[in-house]
């Protein structure tokens, strides 16, 4: 199915407005799920509201206010109220920014939320704003560590964040060796895994999405990345969430901000991210490969095409049941 930008942010807005949300937060999750599709990461796009249905679905509406639990000058914990990562991790990004752009650095950290998205799209709203970021957030265990096949941790994406002379410098990684978006996804479409990414409950590797959910993903990257899980999984701890947070409930997330001017003239670090990113991209190539990118490159390079085209293409099935979805009344609706 092919869709115009605006048709499929309505869409996502008609979906999302259906499950609950009012206007501003159906705005802002659509925002989210639209700049997935425009970056060619279909499993966090329109897809994903479909799951994030199924969740309230499952497990009702049980969304209180968001509320600051902790806070001091440069810190904030939230209590995200079991609201959607998107409009937890949102606010909690608005407010790193506010307090480092007084203090100079700010950290503030989550919990009682669920899917947080791509942790870049919050990383551009903060480097847009001069700051350089690191952000974190936990989940659900998804994921084996290294050397087993129970889950213990969850896909676990780290992202950093760096404002430049003109594009910002993004690094955004899932440690897990696939995201359990792409695994739903390909449950629903009923396509298979690649290899040697998930075990079934039994230990056994499996190429099936359903036995997949049911037991583990790999690490990715071997003992590095398992690593570099644990180490997300113990910073959504420090944002307030459990060692192991229960099934889509209580994932933890955190937001360091920081201005380059706490340690030097910003605009020459802006500069020199710059200068840098051309000397990365100005590397000679592997023979036979294509040009180097930096970090995002290929994400923005999408993304202009797809707005230029103003086409974003989505599997008929998926459209079905958005569209199912759209059309139900609101919760709470007579």
């Amino acid at each position: 199915m092919q869709l115009t930008i605006k048709q499929a942010h309505q869409l996502a807005v008609r979906v999302m407005s259906a499950v609950g949300h009012d206007e501003a937060d159906a705005g802002l999750i659509a925002d989210h799920l639209i700049d997935c599709e425009l970056r060619g990461l279909s499993y966090g796009g329109l897809a994903r509201a479909i799951s994030i249905a199924e969740r309230i679905a499952r497990s009702g509406d049980r969304r209180r206010p968001i509320r600051i639990r902790q806070e001091t000058p440069v810190s904030a914990q939230l209590d995200g109220g079991d609201h959607l990562g998107y409009i937890v991790a949102h606010r909690a990004t608005a407010i790193a920014i506010e307090k480092a752009g007084i203090s100079g650095i700010a950290v503030v950290g989550a919990n009682e939320t669920w899917y947080t998205g791509m942790l870049s799209y919050y990383a551009e709203i903060a480097a847009a704003q001069g700051l350089v970021s690191m952000i974190a957030s936990n989940a659900s265990p998804w994921v084996a560590p290294h050397g087993a096949t129970e889950g213990r941790l969850g896909t676990n994406p780290i992202c950093f964040g760096f404002p430049s002379a003109d594009e910002p410098v993004i690094w955004d990684v899932g440690t897990s060796a696939i995201i359990h978006a792409e695994v739903t996804l390909a449950r629903r479409l009923g396509r298979q895994l690649p290899d040697d990414v998930a075990f079934d409950r039994d230990g056994e590797p499996t190429r099936d999405p359903a036995s997949a959910l049911a037991g583990a993903f790999a690490a990715w990257g071997g003992h590095k990345g398992s690593g570099l899980g644990i180490v997300v999984q113990l910073l959504g701890i420090m944002a307030g969430s459990p060692p192991i947070p229960p099934d889509l409930a209580d994932f933890g997330f955190v937001i360091v901000a920081m201005r380059p001017d706490l340690l030097g003239s910003a605009e020459t670090f802006r500069n020199n991210v710059s200068a840098y990113a051309d000397a990365v991209r100005s590397a000679r190539p592997v023979a036979g490969g294509g040009p180097v990118r930096m970090p995002f490159d290929r994400s923005r390079q999408d993304r202009r095409r797809r707005l230029a085209e103003d086409s974003i293409e989505i599997p008929d099935l998926v459209f079905e049941q958005l569209t199912g979805i759209a059309e139900r009344r609101p919760m709470g609706a007579a």
